[in-house]
């Protein structure tokens, strides 16, 4: 985090850059007051960052403490939000985990007034240094094995401020492209580092830039695909939100390699935190020249807009996305033509994901060579997941390609809450697929993903326990992408509707022998026939968990049970008179009064009012309400 720098002229060659960068980092190491850091991205303010940060404000203004309270973006580190990390000079960066309001009085004195650091609050050591009693980060479990370059600057960085990312040569990747690189050189080296789209897709970057630079027609347009749509994914909403200049500067060079000079950003409205700070980002680097008319002083102009999506997930898309961005109805077209040849309002247009375009200027910097050391011969590079579901360490993590789950899982995610059992994790989204546990040493990679019946997807990774019920996660997802599905062809609206009936009837007992082969083969259908990847991907959570959990359909189908426990028709709970001790606490907190029974002597349920909520069973502390 940097001390405020006086307003610098506008950066009108390479040696300006330069220039402005070094001032900015001497300004850097002139600073000499401590520096507290709030993580005020989305997650921290969920956890009430704002809360903490106004806390600080005040106690820093009431008590006259000359300190600098600035704030980032996510480090990854969700399950400790919210995150507040002291730095004082000539001493490491602490980062104190859980912060609340009622927390900041006693921090701010112990650990910036004075110089007691509060390794019981503290988590790790934030970048260099060390302290006794306190890891390093990159000793810790959630960190040490990854490898971190698209989020190299998140939670590192005030995103609102363009110098803290110059400071970190920003834009430098830009400046070598204009004045040391021409277009074809770009694609080479891009082409070279093996990147491929961290949309979902995987296709080659490099060739997909080629393909739009040497298609027919002017003009040619650059759009970054930030309609992050999948439930519990928020990879790219972070990246914008923790470090918006990366994308913009993978745009532009994007735009220089391909031959464009305008781009647009489609991102959902659902995302204010990441639009707004992307609208500071471009204003900013428009203010310094580095959008605009010959930028840097060079022949090349390119202008960036941002598209407000409406929150269709069928816009993920890329065609039905370019027809959203021409304020069409946000549905999917036959290809070919690729947009590539004929996209954005009929001309050449090229669509890569954020952190496709967030991982070009370090490609640039420091070599295809560099970019491809990392991870394995097809998959090269880093990948970033949003670590979620039942695991204890939630949040967002980057991991070279061929990583494998179990590494993932228990190593970074630190194991499933309670010392529950593994049972599945599904990737890629609704449209992915559910790994069971028996393939839990798999390499993450494209390929290794798609063998075993899922998918990479955009970087959505929820894990599952021995509480969850397989059939119901593929009804959840199905309805999820019924009400999603743009409904123009017939397999995708009508066979996911057919699919969702049947899993339906599954769930609520009225299932019958054959459904389990109708569902299946409807599910094969329906991937061949839809006319976009949102039906082609559908059927992969029923495929994958008919594959990997049948016996778990036909509990539900021949024996009317579900043996998680988690299907309202086929479950009953009881009170185990044996652990119940008669507190009343279930009595209290039944919404329907179906509970009974003496104060210190066991409870009964009446089953004929039971709505099957599940809370005398959430509330019990003695475990003894069970399922059966």
């Amino acid at each position: 985090m940097l001390m405020e720098v006086t307003k610098v002229p506008k950066i009108t060659s390479p040696q300006t850059l330069f220039g402005v960068s070094e001032e900015i980092k001497s300004k850097a190491e002139e600073r000499n007051r401590p520096q507290i850091i709030v993580g005020l991205s989305s997650c921290g303010i969920a956890t009430g960052g704002r809360n903490v940060w106004s806390a600080i404000h005040d106690k820093l203004e009431k008590n006259k403490i000359d300190a600098r309270l600035v704030q980032t973006g996510c480090i990854g580190m969700c399950f400790n939000e919210v995150l507040v990390d002291v730095k004082k000079p000539g001493a490491p960066r602490i980062a104190y985990k859980n912060i609340t309001p009622e927390l900041v009085e006693e921090l701010i004195e112990d650990c910036v007034v004075s110089d007691n650091v509060r390794s019981d609050l503290a988590y790790c050591i934030i970048g260099e240094g060390s302290y006794d009693g306190i890891p390093n980060w990159m000793e810790t479990p959630f960190f040490v094995r990854q490898t971190r370059r698209i989020l190299r600057n998140c939670g590192f960085i005030d995103p609102e401020k363009i110098e803290e990312y110059i400071a970190k040569d920003g834009y430098k990747a830009l400046a070598k492209v204009l004045y040391e690189m021409e277009p074809d050189e770009v694609i080479d080296t891009v082409i070279k580092s093996g990147l491929r789209g961290r949309g979902g897709a995987g296709f080659p970057t490099g060739q997909k830039w080629n393909f739009t630079r040497l298609a027919k027609g002017e003009p040619k347009y650059l759009v970054c695909n930030a309609d992050e749509g999948d439930p519990g994914a928020f990879m790219d909403r972070s990246v914008i939100e923790g470090d918006p200049h990366s994308l913009l500067e993978g745009m532009l060079i994007a735009g220089y390699a391909i031959g464009a000079s305008e781009g647009y950003i489609y991102c959902r409205a659902e995302y204010p935190l990441a639009i707004k700070r992307l609208k500071i980002a471009i204003e900013q680097a428009r203010e310094y020249g580095l959008i605009g008319e010959n930028i840097m002083g060079a022949s090349f102009s390119f202008d960036v807009k941002i598209k407000e999506g409406a929150g269709a997930f069928v816009c993920g898309e890329e065609t039905a996305l370019l027809a959203s961005i021409q304020d069409k109805r946000g549905e999917a077209r036959t290809r070919p033509p690729f947009p590539a040849i004929s996209g954005l309002y009929g001309k050449p247009t090229n669509i890569n994901n954020v952190k496709s375009y967030a991982n070009v200027p370090q490609i640039i910097l420091n070599g295809a060579d560099w970019f491809a050391g990392v991870g394995t011969e097809k998959s090269t590079g880093t990948k970033v997941f949003s670590l979620v579901g039942r695991i204890n360490n939630t949040g967002l993590i980057e991991v070279p390609m061929g990583i494998t789950l179990r590494e993932i899982v228990y190593d970074i995610g630190g194991g499933i809450p309670g010392g529950k059992k593994f049972k599945a994790v599904q990737t890629g989204g609704p449209s992915g697929g559910c790994i069971p546990e028996h393939l839990i040493d798999i390499p993450v990679d494209f390929d290794q993903l798609r063998q075993v019946g899922a998918m990479m997807g955009s970087g959505g990774m929820i894990v599952m326990d021995e509480n969850t019920c397989m059939v119901d996660i593929a009804k959840y997802f199905l309805d999820f992408l019924k009400d999603e599905s743009c409904g123009k062809c017939v397999p995708c609206r009508e066979g996911i509707k057919r699919m969702l009936e049947l899993l339906n009837d599954i769930c609520n007992g009225k299932g019958k022998d054959g459904d389990v082969d109708l569902l299946a083969e409807l599910a094969r259908i329906v991937t061949k026939a839809s006319l976009c990847a949102l039906g082609g991907t559908a059927p992969n959570p029923i495929l994958t968990t008919i594959r990997y959990f049948r016996d778990e359909y036909e509990a539900h189908v021949r024996d009317k049970k579900c043996p998680a426990g988690v299907c309202k028709e086929l479950i009953q709970y009881f009170i185990d008179e044996q652990k119940c001790t008669g507190c009343t606490r279930c009595v209290k907190e039944c919404p329907q009064e179906a509970i009974s029974g003496e104060r210190n002597k066991p409870h009964v349920i009446d089953i004929s009012n039971c709505v099957k909520c599940g809370i005398c069973r959430e509330v019990c502390r003695f475990e003894a309400v069970g399922i059966k």
